[in-house]
């Protein structure tokens, strides 16, 4: 079975910084883009980074450019999400994905948050007070 487990979200004010964790179990780390995704509350989800960990690719999107980063540890099967310079509006409930299919997908580009995800985590919330 294939389990993603998020930690690291909490509670923090304006200009503060959170890391969060998502470690994949139950399927070969190597093999998988992640992807991190927030939806906040009356609004859509927003896919906001990935990780490719077959080819090293990544992406962040333009609304946390520059103050999210994203980063993989082999050896602890996780990727990281570095947030910081944290704002209200980064308020939402942050869930990791893995695809492991994402090269073949992308047809070589490396991982996209625009395509299907199979394994999801079950969220963790984060919160920025003002």
């Amino acid at each position: 079975e294939v389990q993603l487990v998020e930690s690291g979200g909490g509670l923090v004010q304006t200009g503060g910084s959170l890391r969060l964790s998502c470690t994949i179990s139950g399927y070969a780390f190597g093999n998988v883009a992640i992807g991190w995704f927030r939806q906040a509350p009356g609004k859509e989800r927003e896919g906001i980074s990935c990780f490719g960990n077959q080819d090293g690719s990544t992406y962040i999107a333009n609304s946390v450019r520059g103050r999210f980063t994203i980063s993989s540890d082999r050896g602890k099967g996780t990727v990281y999400l570095q947030m910081d310079k944290l704002k209200p509006e980064d308020t939402a409930v942050y869930t990791c994905a893995a695809d492991p299919w994402y090269l073949s997908r992308s047809e070589g580009y490396g991982c996209s948050v625009e395509l299907k995800y199979e394994f999801w985590g079950q969220g963790t919330q984060v919160t920025v007070s003002s």
